[in-house]
């Protein structure tokens, strides 16, 4: 699979490196920018309470 990626990145070498850091980055970004702070607003967890005076 990463593979055919990779064969399909355009150009010599070095430029695939290169497009393969921007799209890596890029998806970090998107991630915790966007996915995880949503799917943290759906989880059971979040609604935690403590007794007072605990």
């Amino acid at each position: 699979m990463y593979r055919a990626l990779w064969n399909a990145l355009p150009g010599p070498f070095p430029l695939k490196l290169l497009l393969t850091l921007i799209i890596l980055t890029a998806v970090f970004f998107l991630l915790m920018e966007v996915v995880f702070p949503w799917v943290a607003t759906v989880m059971p967890y979040n609604d935690v309470t403590t007794a007072p005076g605990a």
